[in-house]
């Protein structure tokens, strides 16, 4: 850039030659250099120019590349707590529309800046070298543009923020119709989601119309700072040409000096231009570092305590399981004197329960009585508020999350299946320890191959988004089959049967029945779905009020004993 902004200033010097020598001192004999001169100044150029665009891109484009994986890497490392408190639609507006605006202001932008800026110091040098009293006119020319440049980036860095935070809100409207698109058909909500989604446009095009108004309001007072530039230029050194300056004893400058002076003017007038400009991109930018501050300023609530864990930091995946693996994990859990709030509220107090490896455990209880919340505590989403919750007889803030979280297979209440092969979905997060008879068994277990074999491509075959194009039961038999696939210590059933037939349901109870040496978790409404556990606990407003086997339980005659009677 340096070397391609010195071969512009030169260029008003060879003309000076040009205009003095062979105009008017009619030196022929130097125009052929002087020619050569200039067509050198733009070979040189094109070169320069050239690799500065292509550094620039490379640059820019790699930069936007690793905050975009830096930023992701930090949303991934935060806690669901956080998830809970924001919307994805603003989420994508950060990972992909602010880090484009930082992209801009890295690579085109920023390479623009710094141009300007080289390009004044350079002209101004030019400029003065060649009459510094003359000079002193673009000078205050372009201090009376960057006043102006500031007072515009005051406003429009409100504004800016105002207008990420409007199109954050209408990408999020818009992916929560898209994501629920069928409900709303269902319940004929098209025009409601239309004034909704209309809404959030209309303040975001308002806001758009804002920042265009001030744009519009200070740039015209820039572009006529550069128009009065160049006349009073020109006005003044002709004056000087004519009748010399009279602040230098009446010396005249040549007429090839101020055509060259006029070019340098010319010359400044582009960066002039460009500070109304640039200023809108800078201040988007500023914006945009503004939001991601704050994602990179939340710290996860769920950190990693296990020493392990804190010695494989930045190992390559194959060494952190090799390490973790160390771990034989059994199953035996236990729940000491749990209890968890979230912010004010008490969902768990005081839950106490224990299971031995390999058995099954029941837990039931009306919505909201704390039953996800257990599973949640147990695989770490949250931390306990009191108590601690052991397995193997290790409190799970000591073993590292991998492990942890690889022990426990989960079959959630919301089914999430990725748009992927059904095999796939089923290998999820273990595509190299899992084979293709694995894959087949699980299948088979669940119930799902009866209905996976009759499409065209069996496993192989991509189902939508979340799943689209299956039944609920179809579903619900994959994510079974991806849990069984698993072959982990524990396994978690939170009311995965809900959606099936009561044969099927009988049938991969029968399923689960006959797997051994696994810790079962079965958290159901149903009391066909948990009365073969080993032990049941009842919970109620996030206590456990009653606990026992199936049996004890009835002879109890209090909640599951209503339950069961109402049911059968």
């Amino acid at each position: 850039m340096c070397a391609s902004t010195l071969l512009d200033q030169a260029a008003p010097l060879i003309v000076q030659h040009i205009v003095d020598d062979v105009l008017i001192a009619k030196k022929m004999e130097v125009l052929n250099f002087l020619l050569l001169g200039i067509l050198g100044i733009g070979v040189g150029r094109c070169i320069f120019q050239y690799t500065k665009e292509f550094l620039c891109d490379y640059a820019g484009s790699k930069i936007a590349c690793e905050v975009r994986i830096n930023l992701f890497r930090k949303i991934q490392s935060l806690s669901a707590n956080f998830f809970d408190g924001i919307n994805s639609g603003e989420l994508m507006s950060r990972v992909k529309d602010d880090v484009d605006r930082i992209w801009d202001i890295a690579a085109f932008m920023g390479i623009l800046m710094a141009e300007v800026f080289i390009r004044t110091v350079l002209t101004l040098f030019f400029m003065i070298r060649i009459n510094w009293q003359l000079a002193l006119i673009p000078i205050i020319g372009m201090i009376g543009s960057a006043v102006i440049a500031i007072l515009m980036e005051k406003q429009l860095d409100e504004l800016y923020g105002a207008v990420m935070q409007e199109g954050s809100e209408m990408n999020n409207t818009a992916a929560e119709n898209l994501a629920g698109v069928r409900t709303v058909k269902a319940f004929a909500r098209e025009g409601f989601e239309i004034a909704k989604f209309h809404k959030h446009n209309q303040k975001f095009y308002e806001l758009n119309i804002d920042l265009s108004r001030v744009f519009v309001k200070y740039n015209p007072m820039i572009q006529t700072i550069t128009r009065v530039l160049t006349v009073v230029s020109l006005f003044l050194g002709g004056l000087i040409v004519m009748k010399g300056n009279p602040l230098q004893g009446g010396q005249k400058m040549s007429v090839g000096e101020l055509m060259a002076f006029l070019q340098y003017v010319g010359g400044m007038i582009w960066p002039m231009e460009m500070l109304g400009w640039l200023t809108n991109g800078f201040s988007s930018a500023k914006a945009s570092v503004k939001r991601l501050n704050k994602i990179y300023a939340e710290m996860p609530d769920i950190t990693e305590n296990s020493e392990l864990a804190k010695n494989t930091e930045g190992a390559d995946a194959d060494l952190a399981n090799a390490m973790f693996s160390q771990f034989d994990i059994s199953g035996d859990i236990s729940f000491d004197h749990v209890t968890y709030a979230s912010g004010e509220k008490k969902i768990l107090d005081d839950v106490s329960f224990s299971i031995k490896a390999g058995q099954t455990l029941g837990i039931m209880g009306a919505t909201g009585s704390g039953k996800t919340t257990l599973i949640n505590l147990l695989k770490r989403m949250y931390d306990v508020t009191d108590g601690s919750i052991k397995l193997d007889g290790i409190d799970i803030r000591e073993l590292p999350l991998p492990t942890l979280r690889r022990a426990i297979s989960c079959v959630m209440q919301d089914i999430f299946l990725f748009s992927d092969t059904i095999d796939g979905n089923i290998r999820l997060g273990a595509r190299e320890t899992i084979t293709v008879p694995e894959v087949r068994s699980a299948l088979e277990k669940s119930h799902s191959a009866e209905f996976v074999d009759r499409m065209e491509e069996k496993e192989n075959t991509v189902i939508g988004e979340r799943g689209v194009g299956l039944s609920g039961g179809q579903k619900q038999r994959i994510t079974i089959a991806r849990a069984l696939a698993r072959k982990t210590p524990v396994l978690v059933l939170d009311d995965s049967t809900s959606a099936l037939d009561t044969e099927t349901e009988q049938e991969i109870q029968q399923v689960l029945a006959e797997l051994s040496g696994m810790t079962k978790i079965i958290i159901a409404h149903r009391i066909s779905a948990v009365r073969k556990a080993d032990k049941i606990i009842v919970l109620d407003k996030g206590k456990v009020v009653e606990s026992g086997t199936h049996e004890e339980l009835l002879k109890l005659g209090g909640l599951y004993k209503e339950t069961y009677d109402s049911q059968y």
